[in-house]
């Protein structure tokens, strides 16, 4: 089999309609001795949408590419309307559109055609979908009322979690109000004309690139891991490369002009990416349908606490559907009584099957919260169930 290696490149530097998570009403805050919230209102009238009577300070909220053939890709797009493309949010952006009540805003991370924006679309049909340079930049649009929700990635079913926006969503006091899972397919294209046997190497990002890893060494390409999948389809085509091919959706093929040389690449077929639907309101939850609640906390270091933390699910009989650690950052170790031992202090991620409105939910919080020095809910929302 032929060898493949791995070559990094540095990283680059973000209306309303009917959805089913639209279908309940806003939750009253719920009291966990959490800081009060403070709430805005804030009016934005400049478009979102770049054109040609904009300033040219437009032009530099772009994402960026970077790969040692070039040093920066331009914001042009490979598509029969690039106009119509909408660029990117960057984090610099102070001021933007907001919704005009005729569509829902979306804000997602990358470029168009990625994994992303078909989430978003599944959550919010006919949405307008908002580009999004970085993860912290969908996260400022939603809470500076640029778009109306944000839907990002949390979890893959072959990679793993998304450790970025597990830290996002504590520093961040937005709800989740959703959740979407979605359908992983990875397709090989290139430029018009390259067939497979051109290839020389394949540009996608590293979890894309490992999950179609016996694939490709199979075919003995060099594997180049850029910033997003639609990204490295852009890329590709934007340069007209004729020894290196992309791997991202078949949608990414369409805007970009790109031929697909193979389709369903990935070396397992269920790959499943579950996204998180944020906004700035929580919603009511129901019983009425299957609900899941997240929410995070912190614990004393000692014999067996976390056991019991766990425990106060276990005993009224609610499924624990996930759990993370991650360190808790501003206080990452901890020395014992009598300076013996140091221990590293971490926050808890906890996915639980039970809504918010379930008694039984209700008293495992309270339990919860008699022994946690640190508890916050992020969420109680419909579960997705399309792909059970």
């Amino acid at each position: 089999m032929a060898s493949s290696r791995i070559i990094s490149h540095s990283p680059p530097n973000l209306h309303r309609q009917c959805s089913p998570f639209d279908t309940v009403k806003p939750l009253p805050p719920q009291n966990l001795n959490l800081p009060p919230k403070r709430h805005r209102n804030l009016r934005i009238h400049t478009s979102l949408r770049s054109s040609s009577s904009h300033s040219n300070n437009d032009l530099n909220d772009t994402v960026e590419l970077r790969t040692n053939s070039v040093s920066a890709v331009s914001n042009d797009v490979v598509s029969k309307d690039p106009i119509s493309l909408p660029r990117p949010l960057s984090s610099n952006q102070s001021s933007t559109a907001v919704s005009d009540g005729s569509r829902l805003r979306v804000a997602y991370q990358g470029v168009r055609g990625a994994y992303s924006e078909s989430a978003a679309q599944k959550a919010y049909p006919n949405c307008e979908a908002v580009p999004c340079e970085q993860f912290d930049t969908a996260f400022e649009a939603v809470e500076r009322w640029l778009v109306d929700r944000a839907v990002l990635p949390i979890e893959n079913s072959l990679g793993g979690s998304i450790h970025r926006n597990y830290d996002l969503l504590l520093r961040h006091r937005l709800h989740i109000v959703g959740e979407v899972k979605y359908a992983v397919h990875h397709c090989l294209m290139a430029n018009p004309g390259v067939k497979l046997e051109n290839l020389k190497r394949v540009l996608s990002h590293p979890q894309a690139l490992a999950q179609c890893e016996n694939t490709l060494t199979g075919w003995g390409l060099v594997r180049e891991a850029v910033d997003d999948t639609a990204g490295a389809a852009k890329h590709v085509a934007l340069n007209n490369l004729q020894d290196a091919g992309a791997v991202a959706s078949s949608a990414a093929a369409e805007i970009y002009g790109l031929n697909i040389l193979a389709q369903d690449i990935q070396d397992d077929s269920d790959n499943i990416t579950r996204f998180l639907v944020l906004a700035r309101e929580p919603i009511l939850p129901g019983i009425d349908r299957p609900f899941k609640t997240s929410i995070v906390f912190s614990l004393e270091e000692g014999p067996g606490i976390l056991f019991k933390a766990l425990a106060v699910f276990a005993l009224r009989q609610i499924n624990l559907s996930k759990i993370e650690s991650r360190p808790l950052r501003k206080q990452p170790l901890r020395t014992s009584d009598d300076n013996s031992n140091r221990y590293f202090d971490y926050l808890f991620y906890v996915d639980f099957e039970a809504s918010m409105a379930d008694q039984n939910a209700q008293n495992a919080l309270r339990h919860l919260k008699e022994f946690a020095t640190f508890l916050r809910v992020l969420g109680s929302y419909p579960m997705d169930i399309s792909m059970t």
